[in-house]
C-alpha cells in the first residue's frame, strides 16, 4: 500500500461558481484542497493547509491576489508552494507583477480544467526531477541551502523568494557558464509558462541587491552567468 501524501491545493477565488469547478477536477485528479472566497481567508487557511499550491485569482475584494500571494512568499512555511495566479486580467502589467511576486504560472480566464491539470503535473514533475539534485552550493562567501530555501552570505541567512533562489541555485551550479535569458526562463520557468523576458532582468536585479553585485554579471547581449573569477 502506498504511503505517498496527495499534494495539497489551495484554491482562491470570489467566484463560488469557480471554486467548485476547480475543487471538483482537482479532488478527482488525487489533490488534498482547500478552498478561500478572498485573500484575507486564504492567508488564515494558508498558514495551517500548508499548501504545495495555491490557485488563486488576481481580482478580488479586500486583499487583490498579488498582495496575497506577497504576504504568503514572505511566510517561510510556504518558501516552497507553487503559486499559480488565474486571472480575467490580460493587461502586460497585471503579468509583470505576478511574476515579480514569484509566480510559477498565469493563467488567462476562461479555464480549461483538462489543460490546468496538465500544467499543475507538469509543475510538480519539475519540482520531484529538482529534488534529485545536488541540495547545496558553497562558492566564496555564499552557501546556498536548497533543502531549506536560504542563503548564507559569511553565515548570516538570507531568505529570498522561490524564483529568486531557484535562479540563483542554477546559476551557482554553473558557474562560469553564460546563459541567455530564454535559457534562463526554460531552466527556471519550464517551457509550458509563457513569462516576458524582462522578469529575468527583475529577478537577477532583486538576487544581486540581496547577496550583492560580486557574483552575477552581465554579459552584454548575450545573458547572465555566476562569475568566480573575483
Amino acid at each position: 500500500m502506498s504511503t505517498h501524501q496527495p499534494h495539497r491545493v489551495l484554491v482562491v477565488d470570489d467566484e463560488p461558481d469557480i471554486l467548485e469547478l476547480l475543487q471538483y477536477n482537482l479532488v478527482k485528479e488525487g489533490y488534498e484542497v482547500k478552498t478561500a472566497p478572498d485573500g484575507k481567508k486564504a492567508l488564515e487557511i494558508a498558514r495551517d493547509f500548508l499548501p504545495n499550491l495555491v490557485l488563486m485569482d488576481i481580482m478580488m475584494p479586500a486583499i487583490d491576489g498579488v498582495e496575497t500571494g506577497r504576504r504568503m512568499r514572505e511566510m517561510p512555511e510556504l518558501s516552497n508552494s507553487f503559486i499559480i495566479f488565474l486571472t480575467a486580467r490580460v493587461e502586460e502589467y497585471s503579468e509583470v507583477a505576478a511574476f515579480d511576486i514569484g509566480a510559477d504560472d498565469y493563467i488567462t480566464k476562461p479555464i480549461k480544467p483538462r489543460a490546468l491539470m496538465s500544467r499543475i503535473s507538469a509543475l510538480f514533475r519539475r519540482e520531484s526531477k529538482k529534488t534529485k539534485q545536488d541540495d547545496k552550493v558553497s562558492i566564496g562567501d555564499l552557501v546556498i541551502d536548497r533543502k531549506s530555501y536560504t542563503v548564507f552570505n559569511k553565515g548570516v541567512p538570507i531568505t529570498l523568494p522561490k524564483k529568486e533562489f531557484e535562479l540563483l541555485f542554477f546559476l551557482a551550479q554553473n558557474p562560469n557558464k553564460v546563459f541567455s535569458r530564454d535559457d534562463l526562463l526554460q531552466s527556471i520557468w519550464g517551457s509550458d509558462v509563457y513569462v516576458l523576458a524582462r522578469t529575468v532582468d527583475v529577478h537577477i536585479r532583486k538576487v544581486r541587491e540581496k547577496i550583492g553585485e560580486g557574483y552575477i554579471k552581465t554579459i552584454k547581449g548575450v545573458g547572465y552567468k555566476f562569475d568566480l573569477n573575483d
